[in-house]
């Protein structure tokens, strides 16, 4: 296994940061000491608490669109194939890195411009995938928005719900919320 760079080290050290004290009360200082180096070693790497919270979101970001492109790829012809897949990936995505739900939950107002631009991205292509399917199933846009809404809230719901112990990880909880998923692509 590779060791991770100072810059990872600062960044997973800044995730944790966010967590704890949020964005507006986001300290450099602390994460140099939760790495052990001086106060001025995370601006060898970052210019400032705006551009590493920028690199945290990119970090988040690199490794989701990673999986989410792989899926795409191995379902392509198929959105609505992809868009249940997508939706169990971004489930497990999240139960493996609970740490990334601070950053992907932050209200986009206590965050800088660019950090919320890149933060939309996110979800940006997996909502591509949804108004492509709505567009070939022949759904309103009204239809769109409630579909959006639903499965975003079945994902972060079941995720946040196996996270804390409320619903077990069972093969049949996981076949559970995928038949709920699949239904609201099946429903108009």
């Amino acid at each position: 296994m590779q060791e991770e760079t100072l810059r990872e080290r600062l960044i997973l050290a800044g995730i944790q940061e966010i967590e704890k004290h949020g964005v507006q009360n986001f300290s450099m200082r602390q994460v140099a000491n939760a790495c052990g180096v001086s106060c001025a070693a995370p601006y060898k790497h970052f210019q400032d608490k705006n551009h590493l919270i920028l690199e945290i979101i990119l970090y988040i970001q690199e490794r989701w669109h990673a999986q989410r492109e792989a899926i795409v790829a191995r379902y392509a012809g198929d959105p609505r194939q992809q868009l249940i897949e997508l939706s169990m990936a971004y489930i497990q995505f999240l139960l493996e890195n609970p740490h990334f739900r601070s950053i992907i939950m932050l209200r986009d107002d206590s965050m800088n411009a660019q950090a919320s631009r890149v933060k939309s991205g996110i979800s940006q292509g997996t909502q591509q995938i949804i108004r492509q399917y709505c567009q070939q199933m022949h759904m309103p846009p009204d239809v769109e928005r409630r579909k959006t809404y639903v499965v975003r809230s079945l994902i972060y719901g079941a995720a946040l719900m196996l996270d804390n112990g409320e619903l077990p990880a069972t093969p049949d909880v996981m076949e559970a919320i995928r038949s709920a998923i699949t239904r609201e692509f099946d429903l108009a």
